[in-house]
Order: structure tokens, then sequence, then C-alpha cells
């Protein structure tokens, strides 16, 4: 039937479809099957008075796609009605992000505020082999703070001792980033994924250091770092090197971030066999005298 031939639209589109359908001309949001749990990036609009029709899309790829029960393409008035829909949604939903975002940050800056001062003996630092630097300790939680490139903060990662690690759910990430070392016209700035291996380059190199947390936010962070320190500072992207992952994400998106912002990048290399992936990693085994377990 004509719901079957639309949820079939957007299978051959490569959009998980939902379950169920409200063909009622309203926009409606649902999750995508690979994105991070409470999403909904996926949106539809679907009525079936007169000639069924519909538009579909993916908020986080740009995908977008009409549809029309007789193959037809739609008509301007249509196609108007819809867009009008999808950007009020849009907005809403940015709206609504921006607010949870927010709720999230006035708890995490009471948590942070709340928090001591990181114990060195902490096992999570003495298995790494760096210093606790600017971290907070709330019980047996490590507090990584996460700020923008105004210096608020907007998130915390928590570590527990076992190396988990875990955000505030529903508080901003994108763009965010853990300083460690001093700013104060910084000659070389290097940005790498997780604080562990921010604190070891900052400890090797007495460089400042921005941790992103995770590969994708690199190149949202060194935007934020070209903006803030133009001209006189050398940018240097650290890469994980995720060799035993298919595609290398990690050196992936290190390289993009590179390129888009003119920056320098450096990898990590191992030798055969030998396990690691970042600069931590590739430092304890150094301190090891090139052993390994």
């Amino acid at each position: 039937d004509t719901i079957n031939e639309f949820r079939a639209a957007m299978r051959d589109a490569g959009i998980t479809p939902p379950d169920v359908f409200d063909a009622d001309g309203q926009l409606h949001r649902f999750h995508q099957e690979g994105d991070k749990s409470g999403s909904r990036n996926g949106y539809y609009v679907l009525h079936l008075d007169g000639r069924p029709a519909g538009v579909f899309g993916n908020w986080k790829t740009g995908l977008r796609s009409t549809w029309a029960a007789d193959g037809k393409r739609m008509s301007d008035t249509e196609r108007e009605t819809f867009s009008r829909l999808i950007e009020a949604a849009r907005l809403k939903a940015q709206a609504e992000r921006r607010a949870e975002h927010e709720a999230r940050a006035i708890e995490a800056r009471s948590e942070w505020a709340a928090a001591a001062p990181a114990d060195p003996a902490h096992p999570y630092l003495i298995r790494k082999g760096v210093k606790p630097h600017n971290l907070r300790q709330r019980g047996g939680l490590l507090i990584v703070p996460l700020f923008d490139a105004f210096g608020l903060l907007w998130n915390v990662q928590r570590i527990a001792a076992d190396g988990s690690k875990r955000f505030k759910k529903g508080g901003r990430v994108a763009g965010l980033y853990s300083p460690i070392g001093d700013f104060t016209n910084p000659a070389t700035i290097l940005i790498c994924e997780g604080w562990s291996t921010g604190a070891t380059l900052h400890e090797e190199t007495g460089h400042p250091v921005l941790c992103a947390m995770n590969a994708g936010n690199l190149l949202p962070v060194a935007t934020a770092a070209r903006e803030s320190w133009r001209g006189w500072t050398d940018l240097v992207i650290c890469a994980d090197n995720d060799r035993f992952t298919v595609g290398n994400p990690g050196v992936t998106y290190a390289t993009a971030a590179a390129k888009a912002t003119g920056a320098k990048l450096i990898v990590p290399e191992f030798p055969d066999g030998v396990p690691g992936s970042d600069f931590n990693d590739l430092a304890m085994l150094r301190r090891k005298g090139g052993r390994h377990e």
C-alpha cells in the first residue's frame, strides 16, 4: 500500500524507517541506527489526502528526498509546504537541544564547583603515568572539565578507576575541549583526543594541549583554536593511530582536521606486533624500555 511504498523509498535512500507512520501531514522525527542513543536525526512528513506525497531525510547526514505515490514530481506548492514544515521543525529541534545543553551545563558547573582537586594517586592516573593537572575528583570519579572557546564550562567527563568514561547525558560535546597547560601567547598548541593522551603530550613537550575527547571533535576544536589563536600560533593535531580498526578513524579524522585548518599532523608509530594507539601508549612503552605485555 501507499505507506509501504513510502517506507521502501526511505530504505532505498539509505534511511532506516520507523516502525509506525503517522500520515497526518506533520513532521515526525525518529531514531536512526548507528546514531547516539536518544537522538532523532531521521524525519518525515507524509499525507494521504488527494495525491499521497511526502518528504523524508536525515539531519545528521544532510540527506533529503521527496516522494509522491504516482512517481511524478511534487508541485511547487507541495514543495513549499513541506519546506516550511521541515524548517520550523529544525528550528524547534535546535531550540530544544540548546535548552538541554544549557540545563546540563548548569549541572556540570555545580558538580565541578563541588569537586576537590584530583588525587595524584588515583588508579587511572597511576596506570596512565600522568599527573592530575587541572582535574578534580568526587568520590572515586575523576572530573574532566569541558570548555568552549570563551572559557565557559558546558560539560564534564567522569573517569572511573577502571578507566570507563562517561559524559553528562544530554550535554554538549561538539566544539568543547579540556585544556592542559598555559595558553598565554602560546607558540604551539597541540590538539588530541583523550585527556590522558593530552596530559602525556603536555608533560613530554611542555606545550599546551586541547583535548577534544573524541576523533569526530578534532575538526570543531581545531577550528575554534584557529579562530582564537590567529597567525602567531602553530596548531599540531596529534592523532590516535587506530591501526587495528577498519578505516583507522583516528588518523582519518585527524588528517581531515589538519587539512581544513592548516595545522600540522603527527601520528604515533609502533613496532609491528606491539599494542597501542595513542601517544600515552607510546610513552608508556618507552618508559618500559620498549617491552610490552
